[in-house]
């Protein structure tokens, strides 16, 4: 590369390249020298190198693309969750819970107030925190465990591999993914080891592929797999459990977002001699996405960790989000509906699968908000035959990381919202779509 890097300490170095980004002699998708390569230039240690590049990751400035290396990041959109802007098209993709299944925190609302929490208190609520420990026990069984309060799954996940991570290290994410994992993987300087997904979860062969390689941790979704809806099965999870026995320092984070939710029995990979582990449950598909608050139970030291990050007066949840989450979650009319919320998302789309069953499309019944549908051609060309009739869909390549030739063919539908009109004609449209 012609630009020149410079600098004797990380943020020095980092400044450099923030330096000739501003100025345009560094752009978007313009590659980095290696660490190595960038630390026997400069003269400098290689943890040196590593530290600069990390904070230009943190900082957006930079993101890494595996064994392709480091690139100067770009401001074009990435695929998110929820609603596409600027669209008068009929969105078919969100991955969104119903709104009129969230329950209303308005009866809570006057049952949180309290006395101030003041900086130097503890973190947790307590009633929060007695109420988080039952529910995780129930499924946790004999393992010991920790609970910490993070501001959503995503933040969880964020500084479960911040505190255990070094830029470059690896991680294991299925294949295809959560779209949240993918960004902060790579955001944060991590390089992705795809995980093949089948309809049991995480593949066997994929997970002990991903340990030889040398991955440092795990990221798994025990249930209701975004994309696909898959749940691991008992067999399977006994299975996994078996291989990660052979790597009990492995970072494994389990993501149970749909918990309250789901179909499906939890089974769970932590096994009671796992040392380094933490099972997340985000209350934002039940109790709406801005409730941007989960649960984490680790392990002793994973734990104490995460408090040197959960600081009073600094990054805390906040306690009346807290008291508001545990008054609803203890709340019969509340977890009523909850409930009907569960019953209404699982009958909608084994209906809506049903029907593209006796069409002749592959569509298994799958927990979760979405369905996964294979396609007899690209979806990207079905997409774009969607949209002249008025859906807007998500194709299956977003949430690739590997063989793309296993997700080209699929779209993730989320269509719980659909009357039994409007799904017929959505079928309908997809049936046309589909077709040579």
């Amino acid at each position: 590369m012609s630009a020149q890097i410079t600098g004797t300490t990380a943020a020095d170095i980092a400044d450099s390249v923030r330096a000739l980004r501003e100025r345009g002699e560094l752009r978007p998708g313009d590659a980095l020298p290696p660490v190595r390569e960038l630390a026997a230039t400069l003269g400098v240690n290689r943890n040196t190198a590593v530290a600069a590049y990390r904070q230009l990751a943190q900082a957006g400035l930079v993101v890494s693309r595996g064994r392709a290396g480091t690139a100067i990041a770009g401001v074009d959109s990435v695929a998110q969750e929820g609603y596409a802007p600027d669209t008068v098209l009929r969105d078919v993709g969100t991955g969104n819970p119903d709104p009129g299944l969230i329950p209303d925190p308005s009866p809570a609302l006057a049952r949180v107030a309290g006395r101030p929490v003041l900086y130097g208190e503890p973190v947790i609520d307590r009633s929060l925190d007695e109420w988080a420990r039952r529910w995780i026990a129930d499924d946790l069984g004999e393992v010991d465990f920790r609970i910490t309060v993070t501001s959503g799954a995503v933040d969880a996940v964020e500084r479960l591999l911040a505190q255990a991570l070094m830029r470059d290290d690896a991680v294991a994410l299925e294949d295809p993914c959560f779209l949240a994992s993918i960004h902060t993987v790579r955001l944060g300087g991590y390089r992705a080891v795809p995980v093949p997904v089948d309809e049991q979860g995480m593949t066997v062969a994929g997970l002990q592929a991903a340990l030889n390689a040398g991955v440092r941790a795990v990221i798994c979704t025990p249930r209701a797999q975004n994309p696909t809806g898959a749940s691991l099965t008992a067999e399977r999870a006994a299975s996994l459990r078996a291989v990660l026995a052979e790597h009990p320092y492995v970072l494994l984070i389990e993501d149970d977002h749909f918990s309250l939710l789901s179909q499906r029995p939890y089974e769970s990979l932590i096994g009671p001699d796992h040392r380094r582990f933490a099972l997340v449950r985000s209350v934002s598909k039940f109790l709406g996405p801005d409730m941007c608050l989960a649960i984490a139970a680790t392990d002793a030291e994973t734990e104490k960790r995460l408090a040197m990050r959960l600081s009073p007066g600094t990054t805390w949840v906040s306690h009346l989000l807290q008291r508001l989450a545990h008054a609803q979650l203890t709340d019969p009319q509340a977890t009523a509906t909850i409930a009907s919320a569960a019953a209404h998302y699982a009958e909608r789309n084994a209906a809506f699968a049903a029907r593209l069953r006796a069409e002749g499309l592959d569509a298994p019944a799958s927990d979760g908000l979405s369905l996964w549908i294979e396609l007899p051609r690209p979806a990207r060309l079905v997409a774009e035959r969607l949209m002249r009739r008025g859906w807007l869909a998500r194709t299956g390549d977003e949430f690739g990381l590997g063989d793309r030739s296993e997700t080209s063919r699929h779209l993730r539908l989320t269509v719980h919202d659909l009357s039994d009109a409007d799904a017929a004609a959505f079928v309908a449209d997809l049936l046309a779509a589909a077709r040579p």
